[in-house]
């Protein structure tokens, strides 16, 4: 939980970078929040089929959407790539392959142009 506790911390802080395990850690609590709070709207009525969401977890996907942003960018600042490679995700299918294996690659160690490595302790 401190991982999602610590994104949410950085809301909008768009540079430096995020570990893989503080991305996928964020990702996870993201969709257990967002399956409750659906399951909630859909015992409640306030469910609609047609956007797909509910009251609740559309105020959800409101409230984490820069924060989710965030994390994003500086998940791929410690890849070493910019953060307006998130934008290849709008290229069907093959943009969000390639955000996907980008996101599941390993840090690159030592600093680079966007901070040092989150998984070196500070010196």
């Amino acid at each position: 939980m401190n991982w999602y506790l610590e994104v949410l911390t950085k809301y909008a802080v768009f540079s430096g970078r995020a570990s893989r395990k503080e991305y996928w850690f964020f990702c996870m609590f993201n969709i257990i929040i967002g399956v409750v709070l659906t399951v909630i709207d859909r015992m409640t009525g306030s469910y609609n089929a047609k956007a797909g969401m509910g009251l609740l977890s559309g105020i959800y996907a409101l409230a984490v959407m820069i924060p989710s942003a965030a994390v994003l960018m500086r998940r791929l600042h410690d890849t070493n790539r910019s953060g307006w490679w998130l934008l290849i995700g709008l290229i069907p299918l093959i943009g969000v392959i390639v955000l996907f294996v980008f996101l599941a690659q390993d840090s690159k160690p030592g600093v680079n142009q966007y901070g040092a490595s989150p998984k070196e302790p500070a010196a």
